[in-house]
């Protein structure tokens, strides 16, 4: 297994390296930075154990241009609970605070490594029984009036603006969207645009010729140009950079596109669907989103719900997630025992659907015997890397989590209850509730 380490401190770095050797099952790589590390990344490596903390790059900001692309390990001599939850969000599987013992970075690396290996061994059947996405595995009432919503507006070509923390679906809204609608016969393409570095999301949406620049070495397609006819889905629309905003803009204004390096429009047919976890309104007053292109995308807002507003369908999608991943490895059956739902339900879900899957995947890849309990779903640990205590009430971690969220925006409600994706007037109820 190739494992990448990322580590600014070079005393800590120099000493895992002497104590990763007694490891021969592990190759291993260090970086004193993302940036060196950015450009050594490839296929080869199978896990990034990074800092947070870092000079010109923090490991959040690192990660987040991975997007994905590798099992993660967060190790930070500043644990916060903005931190855990952004870690977690972004994919990380575990999160180490400094100081810590060897072992349990390995232990760390190991769980990550069984997770990859069962992986490559998982039957090709079921990208050949994959299903058509045409509905939701379990439906709240806080969901219900979200889908409600998008079936409505599926037939139009009306833009739509997606509204949720990271995690809640807003991808699978999407393409329920597109599913329902009059292009479900055309491409449904989805971009992240917080994933991609500002250089090159250009180039990714609307493409460029033969030597628009030193490596374009032939003409590329842009992502509006193979959603033609159909509908793109542009995620995270509140981190797209100023300068592209006003080439978005118009290519929604004219339906026409132009590649990098070319003077020649393009025409398209696209449906746009777009989504934030972002508080636009602010970053408007902030001068960082132009308030005309909200408005272009705005013209149907649909508000998706956090899980822990339908908490309803925490065991559903527990359930079929587990079946899903018994048939798909090729595993004998397994069932949540009572403790493990009863975990599930109390757990705070930061992370929501996104970070549930997650968790069952891991557990029912790595338990033994045919029940999952509470301690596979390593919950308790998640608990006491965001709260700092294993034992808590629902209640009690959702006024921490304020009250943690409330310090680290020094008493700003607006920006608080966008980093906690409730509206402020929820927000403002449930201070008066805890008495924050």
């Amino acid at each position: 297994m190739k494992v990448a380490v990322v580590e600014d401190d070079i005393n800590l770095r120099k000493a895992l390296e002497i104590s990763l050797k007694d490891y021969p099952e592990f190759e291993v790589e260090l970086f004193k930075g993302p940036k060196d590390a950015l450009k050594k990344l490839d296929e080869s490596f199978d896990l990034v154990v990074t800092d947070i903390n870092m000079p010109q790059m923090d490991g959040l900001e690192f990660l987040s241009l991975l997007g994905g692309k590798y099992e993660a390990v967060v190790i930070t001599a500043n644990a916060s609970v903005n931190n855990a939850i952004k870690a977690l969000r972004l994919g990380a599987k575990d999160f180490l605070t400094k100081p810590f013992e060897i072992e349990d970075l390995i232990g760390a690396i190991k769980r990550s490594q069984k997770v990859k290996e069962v992986s490559h061994k998982a039957s090709k059947k079921s990208s050949a029984t994959s299903e058509k996405q045409s509905g939701f595995v379990a439906l709240s009432p806080a969901l219900q009036v979200a889908q409600s919503k998008a079936l409505k507006v599926a037939p139009t070509d009306a833009s739509v603006l997606l509204l949720g923390e990271s995690g809640v679906g807003k991808e699978v809204f999407a393409n329920y969207i597109h599913q329902n609608s009059n292009r479900s016969s055309k491409p449904f393409v989805a971009i992240n645009m917080a994933a991609i570095p500002e250089h090159l999301l250009e180039s990714e949406l609307f493409g460029y010729e033969k030597g628009a620049f030193t490596d374009a070495s032939s003409t590329k397609m842009g992502l509006f140009e193979e959603a033609n006819g159909g509908s793109i889905f542009l995620d995270e629309i509140g981190d797209m950079p100023m300068g592209l905003q006003a080439k978005l803009l118009r290519a929604l204004q004219e339906r026409e596109i132009v590649r990098l390096g070319s003077a020649k429009p393009i025409k398209i047919d696209v449906r746009v669907i777009s989504a934030t976890n972002a508080n636009i309104e602010q970053k408007i007053k902030n001068h960082q989103f132009r308030e005309d292109l909200f408005f272009r995308l705005n013209t149907i807002p649909i508000e998706i719900p956090s899980l822990r507003e339908r908490r309803e369908e925490i065991i559903a999608l527990s359930e079929w997630k587990l079946e899903r991943v018994c048939e798909s490895y090729g595993f004998e059956k397994k069932a949540l025992s009572e403790g493990a739902k009863k975990a599930l339900l109390e757990y705070p879900w930061p992370g929501n659907i996104r970070e549930l899957l997650s968790v069952i995947e891991r557990a029912t890849i790595l338990s033994e015997g045919e029940r999952i309990e509470e301690e596979d779903l390593c919950l308790g640990v998640r608990n006491e890397v965001i709260f700092g205590k294993k034992e808590n009430k629902m209640e009690n971690l959702e006024k921490e989590l304020i009250v943690e969220v409330l310090k680290e925006c020094e008493g700003d409600s607006v920006r608080a209850s966008a980093m906690l994706g409730m509206s402020e007037d929820v927000l403002r109820s449930k201070r008066a509730r805890y008495g924050v």
